[in-house]
């Protein structure tokens, strides 16, 4: 219930107008599973990307979840102040008998997020005195409903604090009491679901009789950064954004360094402004003395 039907709407149409940019993983190299495996399927997922970038009013609900007043406050208590988007989002579309997606992700896995016998610190989550905190913040945004029984998304609830490597038959879904482990959220269109990307996760063959439309957003701490899209992202990309849409698109640094952060309060306004964090302009000067530059 965090988008209300005319926003659901409003994206659906969206997408409806920029279908000709869906891109299918047909090729082997492209897929997300083992063929013959529980999680394969014959057909092959689509994904479209740039929804931020398209004309208006068509990105407005798709920047809106940038700072949309429901989700700031998990974005804070996950991520910290100054929460920043990492990255590009991303449409998933998917019709019936589409393949899933393997399992992966967790605190122990490879460069890839494939599960493998190492520490993974690029997607790790910590509760400390109380305050939980993520590397990677997944936001799911449903644009369609997913009864019991349809697929899509899968996970392993309490693989966060996983301290040994999912075994590969768990992986791909050929263990035995393989889907016993499996959680499969069933929402509505206008639901958000929420993960650490530190959770090994993955999804399972779509068979509903409707397509399937997600938006899929990524989000990091103020200092942290996984993707390097932002690296192409250029000032007059941003330039009809809102000023709180800009401080969420700034690249990694920590909060302190003056930076804007979207606080609850200022999501809840319609008109207000990201807070920032100011630095002692003496601390400027004396950089700016050492260094050439205002901050370190």
């Amino acid at each position: 219930n965090v988008l209300s039907s005319e926003e659901v709407d409003a994206a659906n149409r969206a997408i409806d107008v920029h279908t000709e940019l869906l891109q299918a993983r047909r090729e082997a190299a492209l897929r997300n599973t083992r063929a013959d495996t529980p999680m394969s399927a014959s057909g092959p997922r689509q994904d479209m990307g740039g929804m931020l970038w398209w004309e208006k009013p068509h990105c407005e609900v798709f920047r809106n979840i940038l700072t949309h007043p429901k989700l700031v406050p998990y974005y804070n208590a996950l991520l910290g102040e100054g929460y920043r988007l990492d990255h590009q989002p991303l449409l998933i579309v998917q019709e019936r008998d589409s393949e899933g997606f393997a399992l992966h992700g967790g605190p122990i896995s490879g460069d890839d997020g494939v599960p493998e016998g190492r520490f993974n610190p690029e997607l790790q989550y910590r509760c400390v005195n109380s305050q939980p905190w993520t590397s990677l913040l997944a936001v799911s945004v449903q644009l369609c409903d997913h009864a019991e029984g349809d697929g899509g998304f899968c996970v392993v609830r309490g693989s966060h604090k996983l301290n040994f490597p999912v075994p590969e038959d768990v992986t791909h879904g050929i263990a035995p009491g393989f889907e016993e482990h499996l959680y499969k959220p069933v929402t509505k269109k206008g639901d958000v679901v929420i993960w650490s990307e530190a959770t090994v996760h993955g999804a399972v063959p779509w068979r509903g009789e409707h397509q399937r439309r997600i938006a899929l957003y990524r989000f990091a701490p103020a200092n942290m950064g996984y993707g390097r899209g932002y690296l192409e992202v250029t000032p007059e990309m941003m330039a009809d954004m809102t000023p709180k849409q800009r401080a969420v698109l700034l690249p990694p640094y920590a909060s302190r360094l003056e930076r804007a952060v979207i606080t609850p309060e200022a999501a809840q306004s319609v008109d207000g402004e990201p807070a920032l964090k100011s630095r002692s302009s003496l601390k400027k000067n004396f950089d700016k003395k050492l260094f050439g530059t205002e901050f370190f």
